[in-house]
């Protein structure tokens, strides 16, 4: 439930120099998968097309007992089917929109042209 009620990831990918990106994203977590909408031009994006490993981490609270988050590894894959891209980023985009006929959202769905699809192989959580 925590996972679904979160707002932001951050999500880390590994670069050409093998160097950790981490950069926040939205998302939506289902079927025990997480979906971050994005462009082919981002570097997250193009530092999964050669390393498909990726962690990430979701947390809260910066006061005892209100600490808590989750953080995993998986493999990451790159959607790129169209039909596919415009579902999963019309899902994303309702988390965070009230309607899809926002300017920002609009333009947000425009500009997103692949999904990535994570695949967590390891979660572990903490709480304080």
């Amino acid at each position: 439930n925590f996972l679904k009620t979160q707002k932001v990831l951050r999500l880390a990918t590994i670069d050409q120099s093998g160097t950790p990106h981490i950069v926040p994203v939205w998302y939506l977590y289902s079927q025990k998968k997480f979906y971050i909408g994005t462009n082919t031009r981002t570097e997250k994006a193009k530092n999964l097309k050669k390393n498909k490993r990726v962690s990430f981490c979701i947390d809260v609270g910066i006061h005892s007992p209100k600490i808590y988050g989750v953080m995993g590894k998986g493999n990451a894959k790159l959607i790129l089917d169209k039909n596919k891209v415009l579902f999963f980023a019309k899902k994303i985009l309702k988390r965070y929109f009230r309607t899809l006929e926002n300017k920002s959202a609009k333009e947000l769905l425009d500009d997103t042209d692949c999904i990535i699809e994570i695949t967590p192989k390891k979660l572990s959580t903490w709480s304080f």
